[in-house]
């Protein structure tokens, strides 16, 4: 069924009883050209292009709990492509592009919305440092435009230019960014990709690699072991444990990122602000509650849930940008687990496993990435060679020194 004004009044006359599921309960078969292990965006978008850009349909994803349980429903939302190194910008803008025709692609409202955002700036140096990145951005053709005090203060009013510790000199704006809906991201997906033909496999965990030496054949799941002519991981925060199933380790840590939304409100922030003198970031959800969240955790984990110090780093932050957000009322909080790679930027790559691939090192930036993921994976997969726009993000980098450090900090994932 496709969906359009018309099926939903005709549906709204028939009493809604000829709605058909999103996608099927599928039956895992005894084997499968292409096996993804993870149900989450980048997993789901990879199935979705290997089906329509390749023609390959004979293809699983397997998660071990329901789709978008993991990293896909626990994040904030953001959308954006203003990146500096060679190794990031086209592939952050070739993900920007398709976020720009998703839905239209895949016949459902992902509720993309392109309404900018503003990375602040507090002193001379970090102005400089976001009017290189901004040049770098053009350099690329992607859009970018250094704003000064007033001009920001135009935008946003309310934030504190005055009184604060570290006062607003002004940002950086591409407004194209924005935020996209993360559920109906990985629904989008996951209908698109049912609908080419790919088997969808909910509480189905990888217990196991099937293998012939070095060669992996398949994996072993609660439901039975599975064969597969080629297997690619994206799990996000368990790789590291999913990997050492197979006896792999890799250059990857797990920390845990919590994020926050307040109460419901009267609309008050249009797009996405960033916090240049502490790590905060800011946006305001459709049901008016404002989704906020800063630093990941200093210490390694798995677990989906955070703690206060990081709580209380949080708070500090918002009320040094916006003194009015101490009279909000913080309604949840969640925790998603990143795998921090040791650059801070991601690997596409096959591994040293003939039949295994990669997709991992998302640190902050997987749910914007996820389209260009999944397509970059998917042409990975499919033609056992890298994309233009992800061939830098290889796995032996970390090995030859060909680092992709965006913030330059090192080899030291929880800095990323």
């Amino acid at each position: 069924m496709r969906y359009s004004w018309l099926s939903i009044l005709t549906n709204g006359l028939s009493g809604q009883s000829g709605w058909k599921p999103a996608w099927r309960a599928a039956t895992p078969k005894p084997a499968y050209d292409v096996i993804i292990v993870g149900g989450g965006g980048h997993g789901l978008a990879t199935a979705y292009y290997l089906a329509s850009q390749h023609g390959i349909r004979n293809v699983a994803v397997i998660e071990k709990g329901y789709i978008g349980s993991g990293n896909a429903g626990r994040n904030t939302t953001i959308i954006r492509s203003n990146y500096l190194l060679p190794g990031n910008e086209p592939f952050y803008e070739w993900s920007m592009k398709l976020w720009e025709g998703l839905e239209q692609e895949l016949n459902y409202n992902a509720m993309v919305s392109q309404r900018g955002i503003l990375n602040l700036y507090h002193s001379d140096a970090q102005r400089d440092a976001y009017a290189r990145r901004g040049n770098a951005m053009r350099l690329s053709g992607v859009d970018s435009q250094l704003l000064g005090r007033d001009e920001v203060r135009a935008m946003y009013p309310f934030l504190d230019y005055d009184n604060a510790r570290f006062p607003i000199q002004g940002g950086l704006l591409q407004e194209r960014a924005g935020t996209a809906r993360h559920d109906a991201v990985v629904w989008g997906y996951a209908r698109g990709a049912d609908r080419l033909g790919v088997d969808i496999l909910q509480n189905c965990e990888v217990t196991g690699f099937l293998r012939e030496g070095d060669r992996i054949l398949g994996v072993e799941t609660t439901r039975g072991p599975i064969g597969a002519g080629k297997v690619g991981l994206a799990v996000a925060g368990s790789t590291t444990r999913v990997a050492s199933k197979a006896g792999l380790r890799l250059p990857i840590e797990s920390h845990v990122l919590q994020a926050f939304v307040s109460e419901g409100l009267k609309p008050a922030i249009d797009g996405v602000i960033t916090f240049g003198a502490g790590h905060f970031y800011i946006s305001q959800s459709d049901k008016g509650g404002l989704v906020f969240g800063g630093d990941i955790d200093g210490y390694n984990s798995y677990a989906q849930r955070g703690n206060l110090p990081v709580v209380e780093d949080v708070a500090e932050g918002g009320m040094a940008l916006m003194p009015r957000i101490g009279r909000v009322r913080l309604l949840r909080m969640w925790g998603g687990i990143m795998d921090m790679s040791m650059d801070g930027s991601p690997i596409i790559d096959r591994t040293p496993l003939p039949g295994l691939y990669l997709n991992a090192g998302w640190c902050y930036g997987g749910f914007k990435a996820t389209p260009a993921s999944g397509w970059c994976f998917a042409h990975l997969i499919a033609r056992n060679e890298p994309h233009e726009v992800a061939r830098l993000m290889r796995l032996d980098r970390f090995r030859t020194g060909h680092l992709i450090d965006e913030k330059g900090v090192g080899a030291q994932p929880n800095l990323h």
